[in-house]
């Protein structure tokens, strides 16, 4: 195979391996969106429920049930019809309850069917055979897409408590009271942390056109290792009720060992002096960080995040895969002219050529 079909294979290689963790990827494994101003929390479960989980997820968007135990957790809909049965038999759906419906969508934005309705006799359908149920509670999140809460308008640079909620259920007959609360919080200034994002984006390709020797393009390649493999180390675990939980967590670790695996052989290939190696293993690690970061852009400019780990370190962790990412494929295409190993044709018409020597 001679060079530039080894170059090619090599770029060709990387686009199949960014198509290939980018199903995994784009699905994020701890919920729909990376980033929020809202916050969702439970301050207090009454009376206490050992053995069963409940939380809310995605920034209050979503809420859990998790009922390992022989008892069923009851859950009313909002007219205090009934709604979810989750216990031993799994989890068990009225059809004929408006909550069903209601619930199906972020915003509510359903018709009822003629048969639903707060009086109308219970008809239930099993969803699930695991004890374990994720919806949309409309009380743990805020309703109006595209509108801000009216204190939040008024006063948008500072934390505001937007509502305090209460889901009601029955544990075995007794009366359950989960309530939380959602607040909203300020995002970050974008005069503060954007120039980092540009600094970030401009590293490679300044390594590519300035630096005599590609050893700082290979420790670049480094940096984006490490915010990748951070930022699969600290992605929170999907909801329990999601199928093939395992290969989900397992899915989110894929592209940070990837990235791991080509930026080590971008780091040796720079320690060796091969830039055109170098170079091309940038190109490939910049797509693979692309695509682990672009679903989650949204933390660039959002409040919270959804990490386990500090906000500061996660949202550096996405800037690192976005903003070198960009570089290292624009960097890398520029430093594999400048770096690219000389062959026979590359050499100048006047440099001597090695001479065999025959021995005597």
């Amino acid at each position: 195979m001679n060079r530039a079909a080894a170059r090619l294979l090599v770029v060709v290689l990387g686009a199949l391996a960014a198509l290939l963790v980018a199903g995994p990827a784009l699905a994020h494994v701890g919920g729909g969106a990376a980033g929020s101003d809202f916050d969702g929390r439970i301050r207090s479960v009454s009376p206490a429920l050992p053995g069963v989980s409940v939380r809310v997820l995605s920034f209050g968007d979503e809420f859990e049930v998790v009922n390992p135990t022989a008892t069923e957790v009851e859950v009313p809909g909002y007219s205090d019809e009934p709604y979810l049965r989750i216990g031993p038999d799994g989890v068990w759906r009225n059809a004929n309850s408006p909550a069903t419906y209601i619930n199906l969508d972020r915003f509510g934005r359903t018709t009822l069917p003629p048969h639903a309705g707060p009086h109308a006799e219970p008809d239930w359908v099993q969803v699930s055979t695991e004890p374990s149920y994720v919806w949309h509670d409309h009380r743990t999140h805020w309703m109006s897409e595209g509108v801000l809460p009216p204190a939040v308008a008024a006063d948008p640079t500072r934390d505001h408590l937007v509502s305090e909620w209460v889901v009601p259920m029955a544990y075995g007959g007794t009366e359950v009271e989960v309530r939380g609360e959602l607040t909203w919080s300020p995002p970050p200034s974008p005069w503060l942390v954007w120039p980092l994002y540009a600094v970030l984006a401009l590293a490679p390709v300044a390594a590519a056109l300035v630096a005599r020797t590609p050893r700082p393009l290979g420790a670049l390649l480094l940096v984006g290792a490490a915010g990748a493999l951070y930022h699969a180390a600290t992605t929170p675990e999907p909801a329990v009720s999601v199928s093939s939980h395992a290969g989900a967590v397992v899915s989110a670790l894929l592209p940070g060992l990837a990235a791991v695996a080509v930026a080590g052989g971008g780091f040796v290939a720079a320690r060796r002096g091969r830039g055109g190696l170098t170079a091309l293993l940038a190109v490939v690690l910049g797509w693979l960080l692309l695509v682990q970061g672009l679903p989650d852009v949204d933390v660039l400019w959002t409040a919270h995040v959804l990490a386990n780990g500090p906000v500061l370190l996660a949202r550096a962790a996405v800037a690192v895969l976005l903003a070198l990412g960009a570089g290292c494929v624009v960097g890398g295409l520029v430093a594999t002219r400048r770096f690219r190993e000389r062959g026979p044709a590359d050499r100048p018409a006047d440099e001597p050529r090695p001479v065999a020597r025959i021995g005597r």
